[in-house]
């Protein structure tokens, strides 16, 4: 069955643009022109990714954005932000906030699409694999679940593909551009892809409490996982 993209984006040159190139490329799309709207149609029927501009009309995509990882249902739907070349701070909000991904304004049909297609791809369950653990942390690949201390911990798709990254290097220091292409699937000059990494390993720290000092910080090259004591 062909996934479904929900398009929020007010301008509607570029949202008929997006729709014609997603709909050639096979995938079922519907549009909304306001983040209120976004929220009642992700509500009444949950899209497999949201496509979502920063810029609308009354409430904002960051604030679309962090609606959608607050409620349970949709804590984990992929988000792939459409931002203006001007708006880094919003771009890093955004991905603090749970993105999963960015494309910048003016952007080409073909590389939006790769991009919708990389994350939807990685947003999906891979083979069944035991789950790995480490004291009080446990990450089942299987079925793409985090527990701590037996109490679930709800992760965006980029935050659990950062942490099995990482749990699966067991010690091995692993380099920011390497996590870029490993769990991004991309590496582009630039301060801000850095500053993906970053926000998002501060996010998990955060989300797994205790357990998330196992995350070490490698001064000047990237990050390692303890699997020892935290």
């Amino acid at each position: 069955m062909a996934s479904r993209v929900l398009i929020v984006e007010d301008e509607r040159d570029i949202r008929d643009l997006i729709l014609l190139h997603l709909q050639r490329d096979g995938y079922q799309v519907t549009t909304a022109g306001s983040g209120e709207d976004a929220l009642l149609q992700v509500k009444q029927s949950p899209p497999d990714l949201v496509l979502l501009d920063l810029m609308l009309p009354g409430m904002s995509g960051l604030e679309v954005c962090r609606r959608l990882r607050q409620e349970p249902t949709t804590a984990a739907l992929p988000i792939l932000m459409l931002t203006a070349k001007a708006d880094e701070v919003d771009r890093v909000v955004g991905l603090e906030l749970g993105a999963d991904d960015y494309v910048v304004k003016p952007f080409s049909p073909k590389e939006l699409v790769a991009r919708v297609r990389a994350v939807l791809r990685r947003s999906r369950p891979g083979p069944a694999a035991p789950p790995l653990a480490f004291g009080a942390l446990v990450v089942d690949v299987g079925t793409h679940q985090v527990f701590v201390g037996g109490e679930p911990v709800t992760l965006t798709p980029k935050e659990f593909d950062l942490l099995r990254a990482l749990a699966e290097a067991q010690g091995r220091v692993l380099s920011r551009e390497f996590l870029l292409d490993r769990v991004w699937g991309y590496t582009r000059s630039g301060e801000i892809e850095s500053r993906t990494v970053d926000v998002h390993v501060r996010r998990l720290r955060m989300k797994l409490g205790a357990e998330g000092m196992r995350i070490r910080t490698v001064k000047s090259v990237g990050y390692r996982f303890d699997p020892g004591t935290p």
